[in-house]
């Protein structure tokens, strides 16, 4: 088995970069989902699942740490990571309520501009992360603004058998992941409790619940009139907290990744 794919998303809900390599920290991939948009009013989170048109916003990661926003029909802005010195802002990612910096009024007019009401952008650091969902992985398990774990693995057999049941080819990128292994048979991943690539060993925490979002188009940003792929894992892949497709990771310890690295499962 081998690392055949590797995916960031530096803006929670925004379009993924396709990486060849990419370093870990105490988050998962180095930049990966450190930056949301929130409704300045309520500071609750904005993703695809209401504002569908985020399938069309690029946020490119820096190795600064700032972001490069850019959209169809708007200009491209450089955001910079906020400093010690920026305004703190309160926001609530699904049950988890934190104050993170606020990247400034510019940011903010823009996205406020690409989504259509008042909207500000925010960033995490490493000593304002949240904890991982309550009885799984570990009591100091962090994640960064990713819906509950650092990082999701799908085996690329996995999606090719939702594929075959759904009777087309399906993007990978509806699905989000971070990691794609290939060479595996079809949700060998459901039976993985630790696997190592390269230097790295991660624990296999947790199946994913999948929502709405898989059948929004990940170029077109249109969702799909049957439903699909979502009708179809609901039909072979159900579990009392939803349909399943991929598994959530968490890494013990940093190191660096690239596509092609041997995966091997330890238990």
């Amino acid at each position: 088995m081998r690392l055949s794919a590797l995916y960031r998303y530096p803006l929670k809900s925004a379009r993924g970069e396709t990486l060849q390599h990419i370093g870990l920290d105490k988050l998962g991939l180095e930049g990966d989902r450190r930056w949301m948009l929130v409704d300045e009013a309520s500071g609750r989170f904005l993703t695809q699942r209401a504002v569908g048109r985020m399938s069309q916003l690029s946020a490119l990661w820096n190795a600064r740490g700032g972001l490069t926003l850019s959209a169809p029909g708007h200009a491209t802005l450089e955001v910079a990571l906020p400093d010690e010195t920026a305004a703190l802002r309160g926001v609530t990612i699904w049950q988890d309520s934190l104050r993170v910096p606020d990247a400034g009024d510019e940011a903010g007019a823009w996205a406020s501009e690409f989504i259509g009401k008042p909207t500000r952008l925010v960033q995490v650091p490493l000593e304002r992360a949240r904890t991982t969902a309550a009885g799984y992985g570990k009591d100091d398990d962090q994640v960064a603004f990713a819906d509950g774990f650092p990082l999701l693995l799908i085996g690329q057999a996995s999606l090719d058998d939702l594929a075959s049941r759904v009777g087309r080819p399906l993007e990978m990128l509806r699905f989000r992941p971070n990691l794609v292994v290939e060479g595996s048979e079809a949700f060998a991943e459901d039976n993985w409790k630790r696997v190592r690539i390269g230097d790295v060993e991660f624990r296999v925490v947790k199946p994913c619940s999948r929502c709405i979002l898989t059948t929004i188009d990940p170029q077109t940003g249109e969702r799909s009139p049957d439903r699909e792929p979502l009708a179809t894992l609901q039909k072979y892949r159900a579990r009392e907290d939803g349909a399943m497709f991929g598994q959530n990771l968490v890494n013990d310890g940093i190191g660096q990744l690239q596509v092609g690295m041997p995966v091997i499962v330890l238990e």
